[in-house]
């Protein structure tokens, strides 16, 4: 067995590619308030790409619109005019696109959670956002998201200073929760610093609400919690290294030297679309073979010894085995951890948005170099 006549590395990236994005699937976020609550602030604050500015959308109906933007697995569909005259004529519109999409056979194109904005501000509770609240909820969960958090009161009827937070949650019982969310850093009158504030529970209960075949896809899409990426790329490296070690563990002499190599392919190409990389059959290639160019002897090495013990007749055939399902799955391991651990420096160093193809394949390269010296 050669890899020239039996693998093909290019078809092997190529259906990586396509398996990693079809695990990471779409998912599509309503979000809905009047005019000045915040909402483009707060979706470029969750978001990568800038969405709210750099996106396309299109509009779906008279108020609502759809926007998207190649490489990010979201759609936010923006609904307006809460504050407008025929505001019953927008929530006809916006009730017949969800009945629609809830009826797809396609969960892509259902809307899978919505956001509520409103603002702390306004002090009280509109009679539409009441009414759009209980809509909504007859087709998915409904977070109510308390905009522009500065302080925490309002007047009540009686005139009496209580939480804002309360009321909305008494006034709106048919959402999951109320996030209060500072979306970006401001100063206060008294000159004080008041810092970005409650975007990781935004995160955290939506990434709860939404259904389990679209959460990598959420995942992917926000860049304020990097450690969600990071556990679940720890999955996708766990998983891979089983497979590599039970490939690895078949007696027969050089068998996963190539068999392990599409394993490894698909892991960090499911890694990459996790932590919502624009990635493409060109990424990947540069990103494998920035490794194999910094660290390839090592891998090489270790392949071949395992595959030779395999030649050992009896006993010493199962003996290779073992040692080399050991050696495949540290192995694979090795390569899935350098890659997030690169990823997350990164991510974090670019404020969660996504590095260039150069600068992943370099750091990823001294990671594993790192991890090959120290063991």
């Amino acid at each position: 067995m050669t890899i020239t006549e039996d693998f093909n590395f290019a078809d092997s990236v190529k259906d990586a590619l396509q398996e990693a994005l079809k695990e990471r699937g779409h998912v599509n976020v309503l979000i809905a308030g009047a005019t000045g609550v915040g909402k483009s602030t707060l979706i470029n604050a969750i978001f990568q790409g800038d969405l709210a500015e750099t996106g396309q959308g299109r509009p779906v109906t008279q108020n609502t619109r759809e926007i998207k933007k190649d490489g990010i697995p979201l759609s936010i569909f923006d609904s307006r005019g809460l504050e407008m005259a025929d505001f019953s004529e927008t929530m006809a519109a916006l009730r017949s696109l969800l009945s629609e999409r809830s009826r797809e056979s396609d969960p892509k194109k259902h809307i899978h959670v919505a956001w509520v904005c409103i603002l702390e501000g306004s002090n009280r509770v509109q009679k539409a956002e009441e009414d759009l609240v209980e809509m909504l909820a007859d087709y998915m969960p409904v977070i109510a998201v308390v905009t522009k958090a500065r302080q925490d009161k309002s007047l009540d009827s009686n005139g009496e200073l209580r939480s804002f937070r309360d009321t909305v949650q008494k006034m709106l019982p048919l959402t999951k929760n109320v996030i209060r969310v500072r979306a970006i850093q401001e100063e206060d009158d008294d000159g004080n610093i008041k810092p970005v504030m409650g975007l990781d529970k935004l995160v955290d209960l939506t990434m709860q609400l939404v259904p389990e075949g679209q959460k990598r896809a959420f995942t992917a899409a926000q860049k304020v919690d990097i450690n969600l990426k990071k556990t679940q790329s720890h999955v996708i490296v766990a998983g891979a290294a089983a497979s590599a070690a039970g490939i690895a563990a078949i007696p027969i002499p050089f068998s996963d030297a190539v068999a392990i190599v599409p394993i490894q392919v698909a892991m960090l190409a499911g890694i990459s679309a996790t932590f919502g990389l624009p990635i493409d059959e060109s990424f990947l290639t540069t990103i494998v073979g920035s490794v194999v160019a910094g660290a390839g002897g090592t891998f090489a090495g270790r392949a071949i010894v395992s595959g030779l013990l395999k030649f050992i007749p009896g006993i010493g055939s199962v003996i290779g085995g073992v040692l080399a399902a050991t050696t495949a799955a540290a192995l694979t391991t090795a390569f899935g951890e350098a890659y997030i651990a690169a990823l997350e420096m990164l991510f974090i160093s670019n404020n969660g948005e996504p590095p260039t193809s150069n600068e992943v394949a370099e750091t990823f390269k001294k990671k594993y170099s790192q991890l090959a010296i120290s063991k």
